[in-house]
């Protein structure tokens, strides 16, 4: 149960959508642009419907498809309008080559993203197939567990993506968040307004007082050195994050990071997971933890810097740990945050942690408190010594003949 923390804060009832919607509302940029994609079609839907009623003075530009969308959002963002989108699955799929030319050319574009599996076949359900795809495009990515942290990312990306100068997606898993009614404390409008302030780009298009050139060709002799630069904005971004989350408690009262730790300081087995399932996982751990049994969970929340050094220092302390990946690398090797967890152990020198990899929930599986309790069940084996840790990746509830 959300809990109001702000003085001025407003108790409602909303789906996550709805909630995203009335963020965008109240943030109210100067232009978005979207075509419609199941789950993350009422986002757009609500929204138009605030420009169509006069309540916000946005422009908004319906496009025939989801790589127009982001053309135009992009082609906005340069000419120095603060520009939004909203997609899902296929629709982000339809985005990737635009994806990279929004951050290589250092555009603050905004994406409300709504986790949907990645055809074929055919699928509307949750998992992340669709924005772990995306993870090396050079876009912030940050994950909500619940439509209150879905509302406060977007709020809070809309600040980080313009002072890091670097384009960024709030994701938040299909139809259990998007679709699912939920208490959130919602913000006054003038407290909003007035925590994400005025977008006052350093450079645009239409200056036409200082012209320049946007989008030039750029050959062997400065391309790497502006991939470069890209790669350094994504590390500066870390320091950005944690300044504007500390800027919004300050604001609203709500404490955010790059992951939230539960019961996780004294664990000796814990379990790493991103999106709505975080919430299950809470809940089991809370019973095991009156078993007597030290289990802990790490949420995580920005994944995209993904916060390598935190990470490790961290799980230092725990003795095993599960990662669950709600999508697969189909690479042969290991699932995306699996590999990120133990690249970000390995390469600070902390070998004591075993870590195993699980991937669940695809396409809308289910992912029930049975399941966790099995993975708490393993890892305490593994901890004490009575199982070897597994080097295979475990598919959770799936048929295999």
């Amino acid at each position: 149960m959300i809990e109001a923390v702000y003085s001025k804060g407003n108790i409602v009832a909303k789906t996550g959508n709805e909630v995203v919607a009335e963020a965008l509302r109240q943030i109210e940029p100067d232009v978005m642009a979207a075509y419609p994609i199941t789950p993350a079609t009422e986002i757009v839907q609500i929204f138009s419907q605030f420009v169509a009623d006069g309540v916000v003075k946005s422009e908004y530009v319906t496009v025939e498809s989801e790589h127009s969308a982001i053309s135009a959002a992009i082609a906005a963002s340069a000419a120095g309008a603060r520009a939004v989108t909203s997609t899902s699955s296929q629709g982000l799929c339809l985005m990737w080559e635009m994806l990279y030319i929004a951050s290589g050319l250092r555009l603050p574009v905004i994406m409300a993203e709504v986790n949907r599996a990645v055809s074929a076949p055919i699928n509307i359900n949750a998992d992340h197939s669709d924005t772990m795809g995306a993870r090396d495009a050079g876009w912030i990515q940050m994950y909500s567990e619940n439509s209150q942290e879905a509302y406060d990312n977007i709020i809070q990306l809309t600040k980080i993506a313009e002072k890091a100068r670097l384009p960024a997606l709030a994701a938040m898993d299909g139809f259990i968040t998007s679709h699912c009614m939920e208490v959130v404390e919602t913000y006054p409008d003038a407290d909003v307004k007035a925590f994400v302030g005025e977008y006052n780009p350093e450079r645009y298009l239409l200056d036409v007082k200082r012209p320049y050139t946007l989008g030039s060709i750029d050959l062997q002799d400065y391309y790497f050195e502006h991939r470069y630069q890209l790669a350094q904005a994504m590390i500066d971004a870390r320091s950005i994050i944690l300044d504007v989350a500390k800027e919004f408690k300050e604001a609203f009262g709500r404490e955010y990071g790059f992951y939230e730790k539960y019961m996780f300081d004294d664990a000796e087995i814990a379990m790493i997971i991103i999106g709505s399932s975080a919430g299950d996982v809470k809940v089991v751990v809370k019973e095991l933890r009156k078993k007597g049994i030290k289990a802990g969970l790490l949420k995580i929340r920005v994944y995209r810097p993904f916060p390598t050094e935190q990470i490790a220092r961290d799980l230092a302390h725990v003795k095993a740990i599960a990662v669950m990946d709600r999508s697969d690398s189909c690479s042969g090797a290991f699932p995306p945050i699996y590999s990120d967890v133990v690249a970000s152990i390995y390469s600070a020198g902390v070998l004591s942690p075993k870590v195993l990899s699980y991937v669940y929930g695809i396409g809308g599986r289910e992912f029930c408190d049975e399941q966790i309790v099995k993975v708490y069940e393993t890892l305490g084996k593994v901890a004490s010594g009575l199982e070897k840790p597994s080097n295979i990746i475990e598919y959770m509830n799936v048929r295999i003949k």
